[in-house]
């Protein structure tokens, strides 16, 4: 079953509790995480992570766009956060392993995320330890771009070497996701699917939900 990752970017900030429930029957509540220096924005961090948890029984997906994010990943998921992505391009490959090791450690589910031009090849260091990959189809650090269609032979490819080893890894795609790209990062092996404005900015929210799942 395709699963659903509401995007909390495209909330309310002013009623962030009242939004996260609005998004109740989604699978994933998905968190982006930036810091201003990996990427050219600043959202949201620790002390909000930890106050939305009790806010929802969804597993948090938190998406780190921070640089080094060795330094932090035990601290997100102590925060509560069920599953931590962290991006190849923002340490070396030894801090990456070092990280995914230690939200492991914490006993959550640990991922990469692949910014668009990073090839997908960038990912296979990293796959055993992974139990989710991220494909970026925008440019990350902003919401409501447009949905990069040439992603798509990134996404095969990431999919076919899941495969292939017989992986418990989610295969999850973010940006520019609406009810017709959906179909077509499914077509191409996305599983987890995260959607910020066309989710909220639905005028029926579990009806877009069921939409985008299919």
């Amino acid at each position: 079953m395709i699963k659903i990752a509401p995007s909390i970017l495209s909330a309310d900030f002013a009623n962030l509790e009242r939004d996260i429930r609005r998004i109740s029957t989604a699978d994933y509540v998905h968190v982006d995480v930036m810091d201003g220096l990996f990427v050219p924005n600043i959202t949201i961090g620790i002390p909000v992570v930890a106050a939305i948890r009790p806010a929802t029984d969804l597993p948090l997906d938190v998406h780190l766009m921070i640089d080094r994010p060795v330094r932090y990943v035990e601290q997100f998921c102590r925060a509560g956060a069920d599953i931590v992505t962290v991006h190849v391009e923002a340490d070396s490959q030894e801090n990456t392993l070092r990280a995914l090791d230690i939200i492991r450690g914490q006993g959550k589910r640990a991922g990469v995320v692949l910014k668009p031009a990073t090839p997908a090849q960038a990912a296979l260091p990293f796959l055993d330890r992974c139990g989710m990959v991220l494909v970026m189809t925008v440019e990350p650090g902003f919401g409501g771009q447009s949905f990069m269609a040439d992603m798509m032979p990134k996404l095969a490819q990431l999919r076919a070497w899941i495969d292939q080893r017989g992986l418990d890894c989610e295969l999850e795609v973010d940006g520019g996701i609406d009810p017709v790209t959906a179909r077509t990062v499914v077509e191409n092996g996305a599983a987890v699917l995260v959607a910020g404005s066309a989710v909220y900015q639905a005028a029926d929210i579990p009806g877009r939900i069921r939409e985008l799942r299919g």
